[in-house]
This record gives structure tokens, sequence and C-alpha cells, in this order.
């Protein structure tokens, strides 16, 4: 069964005319645990980290290839803030209206994400397609990399494109 969220995504995907596909899977906490469940689907999977800056004023969505690691030291320096954490499961909650294991750029679509500022590897723009939770972590959906540019597009936060 869907929850509200989730069909949230795919209400605003079939809005914006984007095609996507959907697999279902056990539930998946981190990359690690997914990594088994991907190795069918055609598609360069996304990690997704909800970060804030060291004074909380200012949240972070970043979303890189599964295999790279966020340095945070240096993600900070390339974006141009201060230190960087990981934000509390209140925060990602409050922002992104989601729970630990299923972060997603699919959370932009909840009405706190306004002042989110995505921060999107680069290397990124290059793959056919892409795939993220579509705000559950018992899925995966897959949508090609040009429609997921209209995607963020369509959402009107700031989008900062770095390499990692």
């Amino acid at each position: 069964m869907q929850t509200q969220a989730e069909t949230a995504v795919y209400d605003a995907l079939a809005a914006l005319g984007i095609a996507y596909e959907r697999y279902e899977h056990p539930p998946v906490f981190t990359v690690d645990e997914a990594e088994r469940y991907w190795a069918d689907i055609p598609a360069t999977h996304c990690k997704n980290l909800f970060l804030r800056n060291a004074k909380a004023t200012r949240h972070y969505l970043v979303v890189l290839e599964r295999s790279k690691k966020a340095d945070l030291k240096l993600l900070a320096a390339k974006i141009g803030d201060d230190r960087l954490s990981f934000a509390s499961p209140d925060r990602l909650m409050r922002f992104l209206g989601l729970t630990p294991g299923s972060v997603s750029p699919m959370g932009l679509l909840h009405p706190g994400a306004a002042d989110v500022v995505v921060v999107l590897d680069a290397g990124l723009a290059s793959a056919a397609r892409l795939g993220f939770h579509p705000n559950v972590n018992t899925a995966t959906i897959t949508v090609a990399a040009a429609d997921f540019l209209r995607f963020l597009d369509s959402r009107g936060n700031v989008v900062k494109r770095i390499t990692v």
C-alpha cells in the first residue's frame, strides 16, 4: 500500500509528464543494504544526504552517485558554508517530510523544503537514468537524468552543481 508521501511523488511526476519505473524491495536504510536490490535495476543509483550547517541556519540535500564518499569538510568548502553535519531526524521530518532511510530528492515536494539547498554531483548529468526512493525505503524509482533535472527546476530550490 502506498503512503501519501509516495503517492505525491507519482502525482508530481505525472503532472510534469515524467515517465518512471518503480521497483519494490524490502525496507533498506543504507546504500550498502540497498545494493543487493539495485543490482538488476538499470540506473545510476544515488546516495542522498540531508545536512545542516554548524548554526543550523541552512539545510542541504546532497545528491551523489552511490559509490562516492562525501567528505563533509571539503563539501562545506565547495558550497561556501561552515562546518556541515547530518541533520537530526526531527529536522529531516520538518524540512522534507521524511524519515531516516528514505531520504530522497522527492522530499522536495514537502512544504517545508522551500529553503533547502540542493547540492548535486555534476557527474550525475552524464547518467542515462537515475534511481531514488519515492519517499519510502521499500521501493526505488528510476527516471531519465534530464527528467530529474526538470523535476528539480519545478521545485524552485537553489541547486548547486559541484564535482564530488
